[in-house]
Formats: structure tokens, C-alpha cells, sequence
């Protein structure tokens, strides 16, 4: 993970943001909307798990979207974009780039509407257009009904068993991972160790990609942060795929 997304306990980053409601504006519920309904006409469907006929949903998105490709966005950020930004602004910004990049908007289109929006709030709190298609509504209610499974067989032993010592790779940063950069270089135990085996949405960099098993390490806070920072009965667990760890 790259340093917005792996803060590790470092500190002098206030201000804190201590909001508990999940959506704040009303505009932050339409592009979770958004980035659901993208979400569930991703064309890697058609081999994920539960099966998805989404050849057939009469869509016009035909992309490959996943959480995934959200954090990917987030992480190519500049950091001081990222802390400066909003939660769901950065959704946006990202879900956005997507759409220029996939060719379904000119970014100068994109450019000309935001202006106008921005220089007219009434324009921008004006109905969403009606109609749509009751074959993609009923393709979404599938998807939030019954997800994407990274669960696939395990199609080799897992090389680590609960109870052995496993130090994390220190691995070269990729473009995307998910590795957290504190973990690098650490020693835990292997809690336990998940049934089956876990692909991610896309392959990365660093070696993600192909099923593998998922295990739960846990770790001595002590060995992570400073002393001051820490309970002295505490355990730090972490869920850590196979390729990025080795025997101690």
C-alpha cells in the first residue's frame, strides 16, 4: 500500500476527521451508486463466482471495475491530494479518470460540465434523467444480493501451518498492492490459516493474481511501533496473502 493507504501509526496528521455519518451530501450517495452499478456490469463476471451471464445484461459499460480498481485510483494520488480531499471526492475523482480513460467522455466534456455545475448549484440539484433498463436494475440487485467471490479451490498445499514463524517480504513498491509497508521485514505467527484459496480482482505488480491461500498473522506491537504508542496486552492481527511472506 502505498503511504495514503498505510499510515502505520504515524503521527502529526491532524486534524482527525471524526464524521459518523456515512453519507453527508446527498450527491456522496449517488456515486457510491454509481461505482455499485459499475460494479455489477464489470465484464469480469462473465468468470467470476457465482456465475453472472453479463453478456447478455444490455449495458453500454463494458469495463473491467472492481474495489480494486477504486483503491488503485486512491493510491495513484499525490498524498497531499489525498489527505486534502473528502472520502467520497476521492471516489469521485478516481471514478471519474476512469471514464475519460475508458473513452465514454471527452475530458473535455468532462471539464465544460463541471464548470457549469459549479456556476450553477440549481443546475447541479436538478432529477436525474428517468427510464433505464429493467434487465441492468435486476443485474445490480443480483450483484449486491450475491457479490463477486475471491474464493477458489486450493489447487496446491499452503506452505505455512498455524504456529509458524513467517517474516513478511520487504517487496519493491508496486503500482498498486496489498501489502501494508509498515509489515515489511516483520516477524509473526501464523493464527490461522483460511480454507481455500484467494485470487485478487487483477494481477499486480508484486505478485497478486493467481488463487493462493490467506493467512491470519499475528504480530508483537512492539515489534511495529514505538513503545509510547502502544498497549503493553496488546496483539496485532493481519490478514497477509501467501506470495508475500517467508519462512522465518
Amino acid at each position: 500500500m502505498k503511504l495514503q493507504h498505510n499510515l502505520g501509526g504515524l503521527e502529526g496528521l491532524d486534524p482527525v476527521n471524526v464524521e459518523t455519518k456515512v453519507f453527508v451530501e446527498p450527491w456522496e450517495k449517488r456515486i457510491f451508486g454509481i461505482h455499485t452499478a459499475m460494479m455489477a456490469l464489470s465484464n469480469h463476471l462473465d468468470t467470476s463466482l457465482p456465475d453472472y451471464v453479463i453478456d447478455q445484461v444490455p449495458t453500454t459499460f463494458k469495463s473491467f471495475w472492481t474495489w480494486g480498481h477504486l483503491r488503485m485510483g486512491a493510491e495513484a494520488m499525490h498524498p497531499f491530494e489525498y489527505f486534502r480531499l473528502r472520502y467520497y471526492e476521492k471516489w469521485l475523482g478516481g471514478i471519474s479518470g476512469f471514464f475519460v480513460e475508458e473513452g465514454y467522455i471527452p475530458q473535455a466534456e468532462l471539464d465544460t460540465r463541471t464548470a457549469e455545475f459549479l456556476e450553477d448549484s440549481e443546475k447541479a440539484e436538478a432529477p436525474l434523467p428517468s427510464g433505464g433498463d429493467p434487465a441492468i436494475d435486476a443485474q445490480v440487485l443480483k450483484y449486491l444480493q450475491a457479490g463477486d467471490s475471491p474464493l477458489r479451490p486450493l489447487s496446491a498445499p499452503a506452505k505455512f501451518k498455524v504456529g509458524d514463524q513467517v517474516r513478511v517480504k520487504d517487496v519493491s513498491p508496486a503500482a498498486h498492492s496489498r501489502l501494508p509497508g509498515n509489515l515489511k521485514g516483520r516477524v509473526a505467527e501464523v493464527v490461522r490459516v483460511y480454507e481455500g484459496a484467494f485470487t485478487y480482482f487483477f494481477p499486480t505488480e508484486d505478485g497478486l493474481g493467481t488463487p493462493m491461500p490467506v493467512y491470519s498473522l499475528a504480530f508483537k506491537p512492539e515489534d511495529l511501533w514505538d513503545q509510547s504508542l502502544i498497549d503493553a496486552n496488546s496483539v496485532y492481527y493481519n490478514d497477509i496473502f501467501e506470495v508475500y511472506l517467508e519462512a522465518a
